[in-house]
């Protein structure tokens, strides 16, 4: 009997994650199969079901991660010892820096048109967009109402996704993000 193959590195779900990142944001969740995923990590495909059952969970576990990422961000931002209106100012850039920065991440977050997919990760986008307004709401100067909060975080979600693509790192558009929130923080003010 012909002894196994030697695998240069032990395969682990977060290999698995980041080569189904890329290849998910690259075609599409419909397009993508396990056994793409394994031959991008020279691995059978049978290695990945023992981390992951199916692609669906595997996406799941892709997208709860991104949230996790995205969530730490604005948790940070939130604990510095800085006033309110600058924390509200490095929130609404730190979003856009992290679009911008994650650009993989952030596509398969919130520009996955697959309707089984969709239905699947609905929770993780609602708890990070309640942590964001109620961020807005507790850091502005003046009671904003849903609807701006909303505007808020469309018109932030719009530049990201603008971007996305057309731009290789958030440096690049830096002072546009900087222009753009502090015209968004105006309807923060009184």
């Amino acid at each position: 009997m012909a002894a196994r193959k030697v695998v240069d590195k032990e395969l682990t779900r977060e290999a698995i994650m980041e080569a189904a990142r890329d290849l998910f944001a690259e075609k599409g969740f419909q397009h993508v199969s396990m056994r793409q995923i394994a031959t991008k990590l020279n691995y059978s495909h049978g290695a990945i079901y023992y981390h992951f059952k199916n692609k669906a969970e595997l996406f799941y576990a892709l997208v709860e991660k991104h949230f996790d990422m995205l969530d730490h961000t604005l948790d940070e931002i939130v604990a510095e010892p800085i006033d309110d209106t600058e924390k509200l100012r490095r929130i609404l850039l730190g979003y856009i820096e992290f679009g911008l920065t994650y650009q993989s991440h952030y596509e398969i977050m919130f520009l996955t048109k697959d309707e089984e997919v969709r239905n699947f990760i609905n929770q993780s986008p609602m708890n990070t967009y309640q942590k964001f307004a109620t961020h807005i709401s507790n850091l502005s100067e003046r009671t904003v109402s849903i609807q701006d909060v909303w505007s808020i975080f469309i018109s932030i979600h719009g530049f990201v996704t603008h971007y996305l693509r057309h731009v290789t790192s958030y440096d690049e558009i830096k002072s546009a993000a900087e222009h753009h929130v502090s015209l968004l923080l105006k309807w923060t003010k009184k």
